[in-house]
């Protein structure tokens, strides 16, 4: 039996193409591998053109011309392409991949598996397909989308670009994509949880302007939840290590930082060093005040809805 051959009957084979990489076969692999590692299953990954071996692979992302998930074959460069995302962004291989395999990784939440859809795996697909899913501000910067940090290890034009350097270093930002897919799964599932958790503090809110949450959360995690809904203006919650209380405006919608209303100018830009804060306004044991005026520091619960409360007559 050739050595070919025995890798053949011990291990799936994953084959991509071979030659210089991108995001969306790196993300392809270490989706796969993610899930033949939680079926229990041993694997090894070919970067090859070579119809045989291709024809002999378990599984085929990136290359090939075909897109047929019966016979697990995964490409999207044929030209009637792989179909689009919902979003209507076209697929790629990331986007097929998880696709297929990524509801089985996240346990069978729709919620996780649709937040990654769109929030990572889509934009990806979209960069590899050369589409447009960002229109830059300035003229003199753009965006740092999250494949450069993968392609910065391609060799460059003075470094060794053998073949065997280019499929190591593939293979180990497939280790690292992994590491970060999983722990992009992880968050989001927490942060569905954490979503329900916040909705549920604005359902039993009597004064819809003013949410209360009694967690830690994120700040992402709370803006984007809250800033979804039409009513709340600030939301207070404690501070990671317990000792105060974090008053902060809700933003106008998840797509700007542009709160829907600020605090007062008078009250901006304080440290607790400063007695005029205190004096400004009315409360003892406030000790900090963004310049921008999106955001308050506060000792104690009463004193963050008293605030609250002056900033929405104010």
């Amino acid at each position: 039996m050739s050595f070919l051959n025995k890798i053949f009957t011990q291990k799936k084979i994953i084959v991509t193409h071979n030659g210089s990489f991108h995001a969306d076969d790196i993300f392809a692999c270490a989706t796969m591998s993610l899930w033949l590692e939680k079926n229990n299953q041993s694997y090894t990954i070919i970067r090859t053109r070579n119809p045989e071996i291709i024809s002999k692979a378990d599984y085929v992302f990136d290359v090939g011309g075909i897109y047929d998930s019966t016979i697990h074959r995964y490409d999207h460069h044929q030209k009637e392409g792989a179909g689009v995302h919902t979003s209507g962004v076209p697929y790629a291989a990331f986007g097929l991949a998880w696709k297929h395999f990524g509801m089985d990784l996240c346990g069978g939440d729709s919620d996780v598996w649709n937040y990654i859809e769109n929030k990572h795996v889509s934009s990806l697909d979209a960069v590899d397909n050369g589409v447009d899913v960002v229109s830059p501000k300035w003229e003199s910067v753009t965006p740092f989308f999250a494949q450069e940090l993968f392609l910065i290890y391609s060799p460059t034009w003075k470094e060794d670009d053998a073949p065997s350097r280019v499929d190591e270093i593939f293979k180990q930002q497939i280790l690292n994509a992994s590491k970060i897919l999983s722990r992009i799964i992880a968050t989001a599932r927490d942060d569905s949880e954490g979503k329900n958790i916040i909705l549920k503090a604005y359902e039993n809110a009597n004064d819809k302007r003013i949410i209360q949450i009694d967690v830690p959360f994120p700040r992402y995690l709370l803006q984007n939840t809250l800033s979804s809904l039409s009513e709340p203006m600030y939301m207070i919650y404690p501070s990671a290590d317990g000792q105060s209380w974090k008053i902060e405006a809700v933003s106008k919608d998840r797509t700007t930082q542009e709160s829907r209303k600020l605090f007062p100018e008078s009250w901006r830009g304080f440290m607790k060093s400063d007695e005029n804060l205190v004096k400004v306004t009315g409360v003892s044991d406030i000790y900090f005040t963004h310049r921008s005026g999106f955001y308050i520091n506060v000792k104690s619960l009463d004193s963050a809805h008293v605030l609250a409360e002056k900033a929405l007559l104010a």
